[in-house]
């Protein structure tokens, strides 16, 4: 989980899969095979240049445009395309809609599948096996340890991402933005809201 033994000194060392990437990106780097400065490009563009806006935008339209809302969650895949939220690790999306019934929330238990285009890069915690085993067993105590307490009325279900189909999860939008542009919307969408761990900042209070 996000916070699994921050406090111990340990904490501070890769873990071994880190160092054989490292170990890895150096070999191939020696070999002329890969350049280190094109790595450093695609991760600055998923992380500060697509990251979650991709994915906050689409939420902030449906919770705007009902008519674009109900074509998300019938058949994401044509309306995301339309938009250009297409391509590697894109590919057959699927929009899950939280009520106050549901709560959806995303893992990845074989892997890491992850709609890099709307997300970015998946976060450290979604590839953790902590994370892949726990929110299948105990979703509500995962929820907990981010910080969402959800009423005892409210299931939670539990989408598998794989290859075959990833999902996004459409937050509920908040009390108190009524009135707002779909750009304002779309910086009350956090990444966590968009894979269930978290929900939607709430709305400045009007001065």
């Amino acid at each position: 989980m996000p916070h699994d033994h921050s406090d111990h000194p340990h904490a501070l060392c890769p873990p071994d899969p880190a160092l054989r990437v490292k170990a890895l990106e150096t070999i191939l780097t020696r070999k002329g095979l890969i350049d280190p400065a094109a790595l450093d490009e695609i991760i600055d563009t998923y992380q500060n240049k697509i990251g979650p806006q991709n994915g906050a935008r689409v939420v902030a339209r449906a919770w705007s445009d009902p008519a674009f809302k109900a074509a998300l969650l019938a058949d994401a895949d044509p309306v995301l395309a339309e938009l250009g939220y297409y391509g590697r690790q894109g590919e057959h999306m699927v929009v899950v809609e939280n009520t106050p019934e549901q709560h959806n929330m995303v893992v990845c238990t074989l892997c890491s599948c992850y709609p890099w285009p709307l997300l970015g890069i998946p976060p450290g915690w979604y590839k953790s096996d902590a994370y892949r085993a726990r929110a299948v067993r105990e979703p509500r105590a995962v929820l907990l340890d981010f910080g969402v307490i959800l009423p005892e009325g409210t299931r939670v279900r539990v989408w598998d991402s794989t290859a075959e189909v990833r999902y996004l999860v459409l937050p509920m939008r908040p009390e108190g933005s009524e009135g707002l542009s779909e750009d304002q919307l779309a910086e009350l969408v956090t990444r966590d809201s968009m894979v269930g761990t978290g929900l939607p900042k709430s709305p400045p209070e009007a001065p």
